[in-house]
């Protein structure tokens, strides 16, 4: 994680005294005969930063850190620090595991790392270097189509902002407006930044320094959050791959290269040998294991007779609840096959890959690991959800990028995806030699009769009775106290037996591992005792970003960003609010209906919103020109953080009344009051383009269904599901293109027919001559549009225009206030906005202008 670390240092200009680098750079640097020089001396840098950050590290200095050497000597022996800087000029061989894991990360063969290895830290671009270079946007490069020029042809115009990760700095920046030839500022940006990481590091927990996975994991998310927009190379290759995903991905590799030639009882010198000439870039030493949640959607809206009563508890608590299985079963294959957090180099939407050596003992190991998550999802789930496991043997080789067609790590990528989808429809193993039939047996023989089913999910078998009497499951219990922990803590504890806390614990351990939430406040202010804190195997930070656009993600602990935002009363003490604070979904429908003069008008109902990015598989097996390890682990974290990340901000920030359900990987399920989700739905779609770059081969279809509060959450589910597969099946007349798409009010349009509508949505619900009209009027115009339509099955539906025209003049002649000429100007100004700019311009579609203002006329009658 930390050999490159020297980039950002250097790039930062830390005060340095000139004999030190001097002497660093003889130890750690290549030197140049032609020329005079030492080159890549930021290999010199991480050597002295490591030093200079030892008092924030664990204590991996004394003579007990194998498998380095102690921490003493500046020779060409195995201490970690020469291990991790001599990546550039490698001689024993711990430090060709480094380097061997750095050139495989970066996918290059031998002739394109030799000429990266033997140049100067500078781009082709003049006047351009590795301190005024700005990190390029992989969303950018992205093609799906053959007309479009191939990421290698393309001229970036997008950068990353050199900053702390927020929600507003992962959005890319025009290259022209911010990327500076000036050397001073850059070299100043850079040194602001590098103070205020090094002022973070001193906030990791003291106690954690003993219990290296946990105080790693929290390392982890300090340097995603201060080196994501930081480029990892800036000559001779795309600076596409930021510091952080290039670091991890050479972490995990030299995890599992290390490993592998240590379980397998290798000959360290010959195995240093083979690896600087690359003699054994062909043998598969690394195993890709992949992890994917199946099940989600019926695990987040199972249903039973009482499930309304707990609805928005649950929605929030199950969707939570979901994260913590993926998270939670990647930390069993990790902690099974002592791998450290590194390891994890995928992590988002119940999805996970991580980088195991490819041994016997792994593989073992993995199958077990499967057998004990299938016996936990069938006892306490009944099998409706499941974690499927699926590994691939990988070698060096296969790491390497090529070209589009020939790419190695491309053939890779789709032997990993038909892995995993084989082990989709393998769940369970129910056709295997040894089916878990013993599972459904013991449930059968400790149903308890008198309590019966769930009343929250009538799947499961209810284990006790809450205080008002709800019959429910062992799950069922433990999801509901979730939802109400997440409006109470920030940071849930992941451990091997129960730890005393201030806070909530689940009573059900998940896979073995118990789960308990604690306040940051609480956390920062009580230390934990050392014989407390070495029990405990992750902890991690899900509070949602701050409000402030530009205020620091970072607390102090391992980031997660699982949580939704949850609408919250203005003032918890006003009328009619819980003792909570927090809204239930009868006041989320009220919060559309329009109030003046103290009487509301509108419709007191809710907007489900569900959608997903197209088109994700062709994203990332074919869109990149140049696909590597490190890009793909980029691109998925990168594409998370929208949804993740700035979602539930944006939500909290603008659309305060919005449920985020979920909102993650690739997809989102919102609910909130009808008008506003409208309105968000189109925000969302601008505000994706913004952050892919403007790139025509990379947006979202939705789907949006309006009901009333009291239907169940699964219907709403189902319903929203069955919207939004009828956007992913649209095709668009006029271009020919798929998907991109909205499905609203029945009808199904591309974004760009979308916005159009919702121009015209505010023109009816604002023109004063539209106001005038009757209710009963505006209705009778949805029924013409059905009949033209359906004209050419129904001849006699032709004269739909000429009803138009009489029942406009008919309205018209019975507003006595007006004079032959102003109704004249009046039925000309109708029959533009609600013919020629409406029915005539977009048929039925209109529908989705027309509905809405139909409902805001509707006036509220008090109870």
């Amino acid at each position: 994680m930390l050999h490159d670390i020297g980039k950002f240092a250097e790039r930062a200009r830390i005060d340095v005294a000139a004999d030190q680098l001097n002497d660093h750079k003889h130890h750690y640097c290549p030197f140049r005969q032609q020329g005079g020089y030492h080159s890549h001396v930021h290999a010199a840098y991480s050597a002295l930063v490591i030093e200079d950050l030892e008092r924030d590290l664990p204590d991996l200095a004394g003579d007990d850190v194998f498998p380095f050497a102690s921490w003493g000597q500046r020779g060409a022996d195995d201490s970690l620090i020469n291990a991790a800087a001599r990546h550039h000029n490698p001689e024993t061989f711990l430090q060709w595991i480094v380097a061997t894991a750095d050139r495989a990360a970066s996918g290059l063969d031998r002739e394109e790392f030799a000429q990266y290895n033997q140049g100067v830290d500078e781009t082709s671009q003049a006047a351009l270097n590795h301190y005024t270079t700005r990190q390029w946007t992989l969303f950018e490069q992205i093609s799906l189509r053959n007309d479009r020029p191939s990421g290698k042809d393309q001229k970036p115009n997008w950068r990353y902002p050199l900053r702390q990760q927020t929600p507003v700095s992962i959005f890319p920046r025009e290259a022209q407006a911010y990327e500076s030839r000036d050397h001073a500022a850059a070299q100043t940006e850079y040194r602001s930044l590098w103070d205020e990481f090094k002022q973070a590091l001193h906030q990791i927990p003291l106690e954690h320094a003993a219990n290296l996975p946990v105080w790693l994991d929290h390392f982890d998310s300090l340097w995603m959050i201060f080196a994501q927009a930081i480029p990892a190379a800036t000559f001779k290759v795309a600076p596409d791959v930021s510091l952080y995903d290039h670091s991890k991905a050479v972490a995990a590799l030299s995890v599992a290269l290390w490993r592998y030639h240590h379980e397998n009882g290798d000959d360290p010198e010959t195995a240093r040998q083979a690896m600087q000439e690359r003699a054994d870039w062909d043998t598969d030493k690394f195993l890709m294991v992949q992890g994917d949640l199946f099940g989600i959607q019926d695990f987040i809206f199972a249903t039973g007779g009482q499930t309304q009563k707990y609805a928005a508890r649950l929605l929030r608590g199950r969707s939570f609840y979901v994260s913590l299985l993926a998270e939670c079963a990647a930390l069993t294959i990790l902690d099974a096959l002592a791998l450290p957090p590194t390891s994890q180099i995928i992590n988002a939407a119940g999805k996970f890959r991580i980088v195991a050596p490819n041994t016997e003992h792994t593989r073992q190991i993995l199958q077990k690991v499967q057998c004990d998550l299938d016996q936990w999802c069938l006892t306490y789930t009944y099998g409706q959800v499941g974690i499927g496991l699926a590994w691939e043997p990988a070698s060096c080789n296969d790491l390497k990028t090529g070209s589009r067609q020939e790419s190695p790590y491309r053939k890779l990528q789709h032997r990993l995806f038909e892995k995993l989808e084989q082990a989709k429809y393998r769940r369970f193993d129910l056709c295997g030699e040894t089916p878990p039939a013993a599972v459904f047996e013991g449930y059968l023989s400790d149903f308890d009769n008198e309590l019966g089913p769930c009343d929250i999910d009538n799947c499961l078998p209810a284990a006790v009775r809450t205080r008002d009497g709800i019959a429910i499951s062992q799950l069922a219990r433990d999801q509901i106290e979730t939802g109400r922990a997440l409006t109470e803590y920030e940071v849930v504890a992941i451990s091997r037996k129960a730890i005393p806390t201030q806070g909530r614990f689940l009573r059900l351990p998940i896979f073995g591992f118990h789960v308990q939430f604690d306040r940051l406040e609480h956390l920062r202010t009580v230390a934990n005792g050392r014989s407390d804190a070495k029990n405990i195997l992750r902890q991690w930070d899900f509070a949602l970003a701050p409000r402030e656009s530009g205020a620091s993600l970072w607390n102090g602990w391992a980031k997660r960003y699982v949580n939704g935002f949850v609408p919250r009363f203005a003032d918890p003490e006003e009328e009619g609010a819980p003792s909570q604070g927090f809204k239930d979904l009868s006041a989320l429908a009220d919060a559309a209906l329009l109030k003046q003069d103290g009487k509301s008008r509108g419709a007191a109902a809710l907007m489900t919103v569900k959608g997903d990015v197209d088109n994700l598989g062709a994203i990332f097996q074919q869109g990149l020109e140049a696909a590597s390890f490190s890009r793909e682990a980029a691109l998925s974290r990168q594409m998370n953080a929208f949804f993740a990340l700035y979602l539930p901000w944006l939500c909290q920030t603008e659309y305060p009344e919005t449920y985020t359900v979920f909102a993650g990987g690739d997809d989102f399920f919102l609910l909130g009051p009808w008008r506003q989700q409208i309105t968000l739905a189109e925000r969302m779609k601008d505000e994706f383009h913004r952050y892919v770059a403007g790139n025509p081969d990379i947006h979202f279809s939705v789907g949006l269904i309006m009901t009333k509060p009291g239907v169940p959450i699964r219907y709403l589910a189902e319903q929203g599901e069955e919207a939004l597969d009828k956007a992913k099946a649209y095709v668009s007349a006029d271009t020919g293109d798929e998907k991109k798409a909205v499905r609203c009010f029945e009808r199904t349009v591309d974004w760009k027919r979308f916005s159009a509508l919702m121009q015209a949505m505010q023109t009816l619900q604002t023109d004063e001559c539209i106001a005038p009209l009757s209710t009963g009027y505006l209705y009778g115009l949805l029924g013409l549009m059905d009949m033209r339509e359906n004209m050419h099955k129904r001849p006699q539906d032709a004269r739909w225009r000429a009803l138009f025209v009489a029942r406009t003049q008919r309205m018209l002649e019975r507003l006595h206030n007006l004079n032959s000429e102003q109704r004249q100007k009046r039925y000309k100004a109708i029959v533009r906005i609600l013919l020629g700019d409406g029915i005539d311009s977009y048929g039925s579609d209109f529908r989705i202008a027309l509905v809405p203002a139909l409902y805001s006329r509707r006036e509220v009658r008090s109870s």
